[in-house]
């Protein structure tokens, strides 16, 4: 799929945050549903950076759905062209990234994020997970299977590599602006410690 040119047209315009301290970009990493585009968008508002959705800018590169990319060349091919859109994605930064969510399994995709930015964990418990997937019928690994049984297949590969993100947030029931301000702050004290990897409080 053709890349060239895509982190250019896929960002939205910068816009007045509260917090304009953050200069680099953030990568939001985490299991299918857990609100990583709904959470980049308002912690981009925040922080003054442009947001992207890594899914939608695939889609845009492919010009095609991320179903019929799975569907037309398969799942190895649509994991090699998204590391080569969240790489080209972070080299126009900062801004906030959104990835897909198996987009952090890939060695380059997280080789990339941790030399051209700080990854974000989002973090929430199936229970959550299951009553956002059901909302909407768009995601390939859950079409035809229960989603909490999918769910846990998922964890069991996934969890351990987004354990090594720079910062862990959990997510839940609640508004999305509580978990940005959990991020603000993990954000915030990164800065403030100099620790190479930080908690939110849950």
């Amino acid at each position: 799929m053709d890349t060239q040119g895509l982190a250019h047209s896929a960002g939205t315009r910068r816009r007045r945050g509260t917090d304009r301290w953050v200069r680099q970009n953030i990568v939001l990493v985490g299991l299918p549903g857990v609100g990583k585009s709904s959470v980049g968008r308002r912690l981009a508002y925040r922080l003054g950076l442009p947001f992207v959705d890594a899914d939608n800018a695939i889609e845009d590169a492919a010009g095609m759905s991320i179903p019929d990319i799975f569907t037309t060349h398969g799942e190895a091919a649509f994991r090699e062209g998204e590391t080569r859109v969240i790489t080209r994605l972070l080299r126009d930064g900062p801004q906030v990234v959104a990835t897909g969510g198996g987009a952090f399994m890939s060695a380059e995709t997280r080789a990339a994020v941790a030399e051209l930015g700080i990854s974000v964990w989002l973090d929430a418990s199936n229970e959550v997970l299951v009553s956002r997937i059901a909302k909407r019928n768009h995601r390939p690994l859950f079409r035809g299977v229960d989603p909490n049984e999918k769910l846990k297949e998922l964890r069991a590969v996934r969890d351990p590599l987004f354990a090594e993100a720079n910062i862990r947030v959990a997510s839940s029931f609640g508004p999305h602006e509580r978990v940005v301000n959990r991020i603000v702050r993990a954000l915030r004290a990164r800065q403030q410690n100099g620790a190479p990897n930080g908690n939110a409080p849950c």
